[in-house]
């Protein structure tokens, strides 16, 4: 029987059709047959005399003509749901009409015996019923599902068992899916309910509601344990939301060697469905709710244009690459002095979008090297996301951060000016807020470059900022990037621990890379849709609460499927160089400004004048030849200090609004 189904199944879409087309007609006929057996009825014309051969095809071509204009041969079966059957009875109901209006037309001119109103009436019925059910069984068939219920036990040998966790919608959905899936990737066993109230011990095409809340947990726990093989638990879309127990779920799984996915959505492959199931990352334990992007504004702000991308090769300048390339961007350019980095971004790329990126491994401090790539690139934005981030080797090597951040920055921003570049915007840190580190410092120097870079008008001697819109976006942590506490504690977890955090207390801002990204990207929307005077110089992400060090590490140990403090040890090793306890997102001189987007903010506050800031940079680059580090932090903390001396000059002031000048 296996054979036979696979070369039904294995049929060309048009032959199927026309396999489909024959069987219909006989179906009708033998309908027609069965209606006067039935019935009990016999006709004054023999089945094979003249009269009859002409009747049958009649029948035949209006009920073939009749199907096609019902959309009965368009349908995919194996997607089949009630309104598909309820297009069977309609088109049913339309043939026995029109047959029934013939037939009153013929017996106007010539009775013919043997033909009531009751012969139509058993027709329509046994008509739906026998061009039904072939499609019925078909469906049956494909789903996958007709053997074990036939033999009262399901298929083991050839698919993975899966349990499913979420919404029972959803899990009519994934079920019908998981089933039309060739070959079979998984059979759902049982589905866990999160709805309140949900029939426990019910079934949803076969499978049944094995857990309702609250006892989620127990059940996971009795399959993990016990004898029933599972090998998949499959969460459905936004569970991490519905579900207190969700990180407790995932570490019950990944301690019995269960594999974890989540539900995403449906993609299209070819003329056919398929199932998006992505990995449960940290990210999503965290459980911060995430704004879905105005793909609408950010894709018209980014699409046709060109970018160019310095420090692309970098976590967050890698999402910047892709995600401009996603959104239609004309050519995406890569400036980056890594060139094992750039060799990785060339496997994060999808082949598809390669012919449109670009790159070029060069310092961005080096003004004669940024300077031709510019010019040849020509682009309309650049993203200026460079930098040196590690704040402990910063402390030690100060002068290839004071190069990297502030030099860097300053190269970058004055060439993107001198070739008329439209945009110019900075990634920058929650580090550069009331600095105690090196690359606090820089960062917030580097703030100050781009703030008063936005503050000089077009014209004025120097001709610093042209015609070119600068702007500066402040965040805290992405998850998952290079260097991040994630990727550290993965790595110390893999190797049996211990997990090292530096403070018990110790707390963080979070957000995932793809989000951080298309908020970078919506903020220098805003800001280009701005009239000079009522822009902000610096655009503030909203990263919800901090985050404490030590539960991230506990929730990727049980994630891990070990316990913390058992299985993985947890050292405090205390507070390293140049870090604080708790990082904030802006300072008390600076003032938010709400805006119409959600999770940013503009930031109302005072910079340094750009002469003031030309005077620091040039006593810097004098402090960096004595190599006096001492001297070097002591510019930069003064530069600091000017601004804030600036801002609470203004005290008294009255606070902007978001229509109001920055």
């Amino acid at each position: 029987m296996d054979t036979f189904l696979e070369a039904v199944f294995g049929l060309r879409p048009q032959i199927r059709r026309a396999f489909i087309m024959v069987q219909d007609v006989v179906m009708v006929l033998v309908a027609v047959a069965l209606s006067l057996v039935l019935s009990r009825s016999d006709l004054s014309f023999g089945a094979l005399s003249t009269e009859g051969l002409v009747t049958w095809a009649g029948i035949v071509l209006i009920s073939h003509l009749l199907f096609r204009y019902c959309g009965l041969y368009t349908t995919v079966w194996r997607f089949a749901s009630t309104p598909d059957f309820f297009n069977i009875l309609k088109s049913c109901a339309i043939l026995t009409f029109v047959l029934y209006a013939v037939s009153l037309v013929v017996r106007s001119f010539e009775p013919v015996a043997g033909l009531n109103e009751r012969q139509f009436i058993v027709f329509l019925l046994v008509s739906f019923t026998i061009i039904s059910a072939p499609r019925l069984f078909y469906r049956f068939l494909r789903d996958g599902a007709s053997w074990g219920v036939l033999s009262g036990k399901a298929d083991t040998a050839r698919t993975k068992q899966a349990l499913f966790v979420g919404r029972l919608g959803e899990a009519d959905l994934i079920i019908r899916f998981t089933r039309t899936a060739q070959p079979p990737d998984h059979t759902i066993a049982g589905i866990m309910a999160t709805e309140h109230g949900a029939p426990l011990g019910t079934r949803i095409q076969g499978v049944p509601v094995v857990a309702t809340r609250p006892r989620l947990l127990d059940v996971l726990e009795d399959y993990a344990t016990g004898s029933k093989s599972l090998d998949l638990l499959i969460f459905g879309s936004g569970a991490e939301h519905e579900i207190e127990e969700y990180s407790e779920l995932v570490r019950v799984a990944r301690h019995a060697d269960i594999a974890v996915v989540q539900f995403a959505g449906l993609s299209q492959v070819g003329q056919e469905g398929k199932l998006v199931l992505d990995a449960v990352e940290m990210e999503t334990i965290l459980r911060r709710p995430t704004v879905p992007s105005d793909i609408e504004r950010i894709g018209a702000f980014v699409g046709g244009k060109r970018v160019l991308v310095t420090g692309g090769a970098g976590s967050i300048g890698r999402t910047l690459v892709k995600r401009s390339l996603e959104l239609g961007a004309e050519a995406v350019l890569v400036a980056d002095n890594s060139e094992f980095g750039i060799f990785q971004l060339s496997q994060y790329v999808d082949e598809k979008h390669h012919e449109r990126l670009k790159v070029r491994i060069v310092d961005v401090a080096d003004r004669r090297q940024m300077t031709r790539v510019v010019t040849e690139f020509k682009p309309d934005i650049i993203f200026h996301a460079a930098a040196l981030k590690h704040v402990p080797l910063l402390e030690e090597n100060w002068e290839s951060a004071i190069q990297t951040n502030v030099f860097g920055t300053l190269v970058c921003a004055e060439v993107a000016a001198k070739c008329g570049v439209a945009q110019f915007v900075m990634v920058s840190s929650d580090k550069a807020v009331d600095p105690t580190s090196v690359l606090g410092m820089t960062k917030r120097a580097a703030e100050q470059i781009v703030s008063a870079l936005h503050g000089t008008p077009a014209g004025e001697p120097g001709g610093r900022r042209a015609a070119t819109k600068f702007i500066a976006v402040r965040f805290g942590n992405v998850f998952g990037s290079n260097g991040s506490v994630a990727t550290i504690f993965q790595a110390q977890i893999e190797a049996g621990g211990p997990v090292t955090i530096t403070d018990r207390r110790m707390t963080r801002y979070f957000m995932t890379v793809a989000e951080a990204v298309d908020l970078v990207i919506m903020s220098a929307a805003d800001a280009a849709s701005r009239p000079a005077g009522q822009d902000y110089a610096v655009y503030m992400l909203d990263m919800g609460k901090p985050v404490p060090i030590v539960e991230v590490a506990e929730t990727m140990i049980r994630m891990a499927g070990k316990s913390p403090y058992t299985d993985i040890p947890i050292r405090f090793t205390g507070i390293r160089p140049g870090e604080k306890l708790h990082e904030t997102l802006h300072g008390e001189d600076e003032e938010l400004v709400e805006l119409s987007i959600a999770k940013i903010f503009g930031l109302s506050t005072d910079v340094a004048l750009w002469s003031d800031v030309q005077a620091a940079l040039a006593a810097l680059q004098q402090s960096m030849k004595a190599q006096d580090k001492a001297a070097s932090l002591t510019i930069l903390a003064d530069l600091d200090r000017r601004t804030k001396t600036r801002a609470n000059a203004r005290q008294g002031a009255v606070p902007k609004t978001a229509g109001q000048a920055s």
